[in-house]
């Protein structure tokens, strides 16, 4: 089985001028299409016969690979961002702008919680809104790890790896997550997604990280 770099769900220049195309054609084409080819490598060379990438992920742990979850996982957490951001974000509305009033005092409580928990991240990896046990939080990842494997439902995420911002924002992450809460966040699949939590109890569902 061969695994594909996923289409994105809008062009390469649809998010400017908030990620430039420049950045995407760097983050989508070389990083994230990296990570496939280096995936399918590694799934040929162990006869890995596994043909989604939750799956990969569960059974790199099985048999302690690193270099297949790392792998396995980076494709995930990136075909999730992409699915996280979008030209027309909107507004959170109905059963996620409630839990998001619970969770975190509404939308201004909600950017200022994900905004230190990205800022936080010391070195490469992941800020995420997620689902636990009924109740949103926020939480962030290092390196190529991600919510699935802690039991938790991803709702969106944010990719906080230099090469995401680095070529627009240069050493300003802080402004590249403004950027991102203020313009970017795809508040359609982040309801969706928290709709698929309540709907697996607060149980970590199986996700897809196409939405």
């Amino acid at each position: 089985m061969t695994y594909e770099l996923a289409p994105l769900p809008y062009s390469e220049d649809a998010l400017e001028p908030h990620i430039s195309k420049r950045t995407m054609e760097f983050h989508y084409r070389k990083h994230h299409q990296g990570y496939v080819d280096k995936l399918n490598r590694i799934a040929e060379n162990i006869n890995l016969e596994v043909d989604d990438l939750e799956g990969a992920i569960w059974a790199s742990r099985d048999i302690s690979n690193t270099d297949l979850f790392n792998n396995a996982a980076q494709v995930w957490n990136h075909d999730f961002f992409w699915q996280s951001m979008s030209a027309e974000p909107g507004k959170p509305s109905g059963a996620l702008s409630q839990a998001m009033d619970e969770a975190f005092d509404g939308m201004e409580g909600f950017k200022e919680a994900f905004k230190d928990c990205a800022t936080g991240e010391f070195g490469s990896g992941w800020a995420w809104l997620v689902a636990r046990e009924g109740k949103l939080e926020v939480m962030s990842t290092t390196d190529a790890d991600l919510p699935l494997v802690h039991g938790l439902n991803a709702i969106l995420c944010c990719d906080v790896w230099e090469h995401a911002y680095y070529l627009d924002y240069q050493n300003d992450r802080g402004a590249f997550i403004d950027a991102f809460l203020d313009h970017l966040v795809n508040w359609d699949f982040a309801s969706r997604n928290w709709e698929a939590a309540q709907g697996a109890g607060g149980e970590n569902a199986k996700q897809a990280a196409t939405g």
